[in-house]
Order: C-alpha cells, then structure tokens, then sequence
C-alpha cells in the first residue's frame, strides 16, 4: 500500500510540476515574442521598470533571441538548475521592477500576478530534480 501511495503522490507531483513549468512556459514565450513583435514596447519598459534608456531594436531582437532559447530550454527541462534559476531570477526582477504600482493595487491589479508565478518559478526550482514529466535528459 505506502508503495503505491508513494507512486501516486510522485505522479501527480511530476504533473503538477509540469503544469507548473507550462504556465510559466506561456507566459515568458509571450513576454519573449513581444520583443520581436513590438520591440518598441520593450524598450519602453527597459525606460520604465529598469531605468535603462535607448535600448534600440536591435538590442531587443537580440535580448529576445537570447531569452527565447533560454525559454525553450526551460520548458524542455535541459539544465535545470541553471534555466529554472535564470528564469526565476527574471522574472523575479521584472515583479520588483514593477513595486511602484503596487502601492496603487486597485489601478495596477494585474501586476499582482506576477507573484504567484514569482511563487511557480521558485517552486520549480526548488523541485527541479522531480520535475521529470516531458522533459528531456
């Protein structure tokens, strides 16, 4: 019986994780996409959030270029403890970038998703060793 509970708890673990690693997966791809898309955009968030102007294009092409394979290495699960940890540093940067407008919530609410996905981030990995579902060795 422990055998078969422990198998299920480590099924829905690797599920879960994957799930996990897919939803920050949708969310940095799009992120990612936008700076080829609508490097404009980019730039004026670099201005904004990080206080970083005249970033031109082709510095957002190539940021986006560098951040799109290290997205897909993420969701393929290749270096771990490197993608998972860059990743997470990322976007952990983007939420703190961001601490002006959570003093005025109720005008900035999606801000506000950025820490359970800061949360997903630091969860994968934390568990990147178990995160095993579809990922490639």
């Amino acid at each position: 019986m422990q055998t078969t509970l422990n198998s299920d708890v480590q099924s829905k673990l690797q599920w879960s994780l994957l799930s996990l690693r897919l939803g920050v997966f949708i969310v940095m791809l799009v992120w990612t996409l936008d700076k080829f898309v609508n490097p404009g955009h980019s730039m004026k968030i670099f201005e904004k959030f990080y206080g970083i102007g005249g970033v031109s294009e082709v510095a957002a092409y190539v940021m986006g270029g560098l951040q799109l394979l290290l997205v897909f290495a993420f969701v393929l699960g290749i270096k771990k403890r490197i993608t998972y940890g860059v990743i997470f540093l990322m976007h952990g940067a983007s939420t703190l970038s961001a601490f002006n407008q959570y003093f005025d919530a109720f005008n900035n609410l999606l801000f506000f998703a950025a820490w359970p996905m800061w949360a997903a981030c630091f969860a994968l990995y934390l568990l990147r060793e178990q995160d095993t579902k579809f990922t490639v060795k």
